[in-house]
């Protein structure tokens, strides 16, 4: 699968390289969120990158959930766990980074995982500033540009069916509950084939930080992010 280019696989472990979390950022989700960066101090896998190798390597369930718990920075090797309803990854010392939990049919339909995870990561990857910018805008806040601290907490996915091929993903809304200068959340979407809603999804985040509203200030922060975009573009 195209996802194999990601990562590397050696008894029964996984682990990346800086290069290979950065380039499926850009190249698969079209996330340039600058801790995706192969030269940042504070540098970390794309939890989209880990999603998409359990279904890979799990297959796809109806119902699918992903906790995430901690960081992966590059070299850190996952032990990869035996087939079950709940998956928890863990490195050598027992450092828990992320659970799933799966349940009814599974498939192992490498036409549909791989669409089905192109689309997802991708509508992951805009987070911002297509969906963050406009709902912090709505409720006069806004993440610090200089250190965002964005944290990807969980997503979940329901379908009705595995009997599907090319599921394309839409926002059904958006939320974003305030508490103090720390924000929680919610993006939910639907999954269509062939016009038909065939499933649901959550994806949560917490956002850290946060400070008053400034448009002028938000405006180069977005510019920044697509200038990014248009320089990996031109290499």
């Amino acid at each position: 699968m195209f996802i194999d280019d990601y990562f590397s696989e050696l008894n029964g472990n996984i682990c990346f390289t800086r290069e290979q979390g950065s380039n499926f950022a850009k190249q698969v989700a079209d996330d340039f969120n600058p801790l995706h960066d192969s030269d940042a101090k504070r540098f970390c896998i794309p939890g989209d990158l880990l999603f998409s190798i359990i279904l890979s390597k799990y297959g796809l369930n109806r119902h699918m959930e992903f906790v995430f718990s901690g960081m992966v920075l590059d070299g850190v090797e996952l032990i990869l766990p035996e087939p079950a309803p709940e998956l928890i990854f863990c490195d050598a010392d027992n450092r828990q980074y992320l659970t799933a939990r799966r349940s009814g049919e599974n498939s192992l339909d490498e036409t549909l995982i791989q669409n089905l995870t192109r689309n997802y990561v991708e509508f992951s990857g805009h987070t911002f500033p297509h969906i963050l910018v406009p709902l912090l805008a709505e409720q006069g806040v806004m993440i610090n540009p200089a250190r965002p601290m964005v944290i990807y907490e969980s997503m979940e996915i329901d379908l009705d069916t595995l009997d599907i091929k090319t599921p394309v993903l839409e926002i059904d809304h958006n939320e974003l509950d305030l508490d103090g200068k720390r924000g929680n959340v919610l993006m939910a979407f639907n999954l269509r084939e062939s016009g038909e809603i065939v499933g649901r999804g959550r994806k949560r985040m917490v956002l850290g930080g946060l400070r008053e509203y400034d448009e002028a200030t938000m405006h180069l922060a977005v510019e920044e992010h697509r200038q990014r975009k248009r320089d990996f573009l031109a290499r």
